[in-house]
């Protein structure tokens, strides 16, 4: 017998917007240095880090992929699509949960400068797939990783 899966597409958008207390070329090399991205991209407690590469580059591809608690297996690819130092960043990406294709989307992240730092904005609007995520359940996963990166950015303060 064969599993059937019904198929759909969720469409979704949605808008994070943070402050931090650092200049946008410190929100931006969170980013661009793999070093640095390793410290608040992922690797929550219960998580085995699997595949991992970045090539920071417009047309580069970063993928990360890891198993949460010996169940759940991630896998993210992005493919860099446009790179403004210290100004914008923007990227599709595709997300799979134990080998289920989840999700298309496209992220854009300024970094404006204000008085006293960064103001970050990610803008993400997805295709989520077979009822396997939706615009919410990303945006919460999402809420939490710049959330991660906000709480590195402001140690570094």
């Amino acid at each position: 017998m064969t599993d059937t899966v019904t198929r759909s597409i969720n469409h979704a958008q949605f808008t994070i917007e943070r402050e931090v207390p650092v200049a946008p070329a410190v929100v931006f090399q969170a980013f661009a240095d793999p070093a640095v991205k390793a410290k608040w991209f992922g690797g929550e407690e219960g998580w085995e880090q699997g595949e991992s590469s970045v090539e920071f580059a417009v047309g580069g591809r970063e993928v990360n992929e890891g198993t949460f608690q010996q169940k759940m297996t991630s896998r993210f690819v992005a493919t860099y699509t446009d790179i403004i130092d210290n100004e914008r960043l923007v990227y599709t990406y595709d997300m799979w949960l134990n080998g289920s294709h989840i999700s298309t989307s496209v992220a854009t992240w300024e970094f404006e400068p204000t008085a006293t730092g960064t103001k970050l904005t990610l803008v993400e609007f997805g295709a989520h797939l077979d009822g396997f995520d939706t615009g919410a359940q990303r945006e919460e996963g999402t809420v939490g990783l710049v959330d991660a990166l906000v709480n590195y950015l402001v140690s570094q303060a």
